[in-house]
């Protein structure tokens, strides 16, 4: 039996059945899911402004990022970094919520999000690189995938703090629900083609972990095993907070995004929606 009480072999439901499940009670989510294979969306909820909400990503950029920096060269993973979390960069105080730890290396880092990890990666960027490791993700422009569609909004930075805001996804960038899940379709696709490269393997057991009994642990309640990342930000104009959650499900052959977007909420509910999503959907259950 799965977590839910739910029996461990294909669900008769389809992902438009289990995304309706899991919007009961969230009505004002944006969500998608998105074929890896193929790139198509097998089914949403509130897919039009899933096209036309631009929203500060928060930390669903660092895994795209960290895993570009590994690939390249330009981050060893095995490198840790402290953090008192109490970070605190151009006035954003973006103290993180972890449990007090040792000093985090990368995979421990994306387990439990540390802003202050990932504010040492950006002090390493050089002007430019950060769009040019976000482009080919397909983050940054259209998708294709709806008419009239939102464009992610993007200012290169123009100084270590720029870098750092813009890394933890705080101010600088924003993208929509559509255009996040087609750059987690991209890492899947790396993930794939990369298997056993070190990239590969951190970026895999951080985001394993994050949605085990990480950050994202809610995203695994409907007991199907999930690589995914949380995200949390406020809104520029309204200073409300917003959640995301992005998946690649299931965990081991991942073969959909499943991506979350609440518009009055913290990355951590938009886990728990995904959960419970997941614990209707189509997929073979241990």
């Amino acid at each position: 039996m799965g977590l839910l009480g739910l029996p461990s072999r294909l669900s008769s439901q389809t992902w438009p059945d289990a995304v309706r499940s899991g919007a009961v009670h969230s009505p004002e989510a944006r969500i998608v899911v998105l074929d890896i294979a193929s790139g198509s969306v097998l089914a949403g909820h509130r897919l039009g402004d899933a096209a036309h909400t631009l929203a500060a990503p928060g930390s669903t950029l660092k895994p795209l990022v960290l895993y570009g920096m590994v690939s390249a060269g330009e981050w060893n993973p095995a490198r840790r970094v402290a953090c008192n979390r109490q970070l605190v960069v151009a006035g954003h105080r973006l103290a993180c919520s972890h449990p007090p730890a040792p000093p985090f290396d990368a995979r421990q880092a994306l387990t439990w999000s540390c802003n202050s990890y990932f504010a040492a990666v950006a002090r390493t960027l050089r002007p430019g690189e950060l769009g040019s490791l976000l482009r080919p993700t397909g983050l940054l422009a259209a998708t294709g995938l709806a008419r009239n569609e939102a464009v992610a909004e993007f200012r290169e930075p123009q100084s270590a703090d720029d870098e750092q805001l813009a890394l933890l996804g705080v101010e600088g960038v924003r993208v929509t629900p559509l255009e996040l899940a087609v750059a987690y379709r991209w890492l899947a696709l790396e993930l794939a083609a990369h298997h056993d490269s070190e990239a590969t393997r951190m970026v895999r057991a951080g985001l394993e972990d994050s949605a085990s009994f990480g950050m994202a642990g809610q995203a695994s309640l409907g007991g199907t095993p999930v690589m995914g990342k949380t995200g949390t930000a406020e809104s520029e104009a309204s200073g409300r907070s917003h959640g995301w959650f992005v998946g690649l499900v299931p965990a081991q052959r991942p073969s959909v995004v499943l991506a979350v977007y609440l518009p009055a909420a913290r990355g951590t509910d938009a886990a728990h929606v995904a959960g419970e999503i997941l614990s209707h959907a189509p997929l073979e259950r241990p």
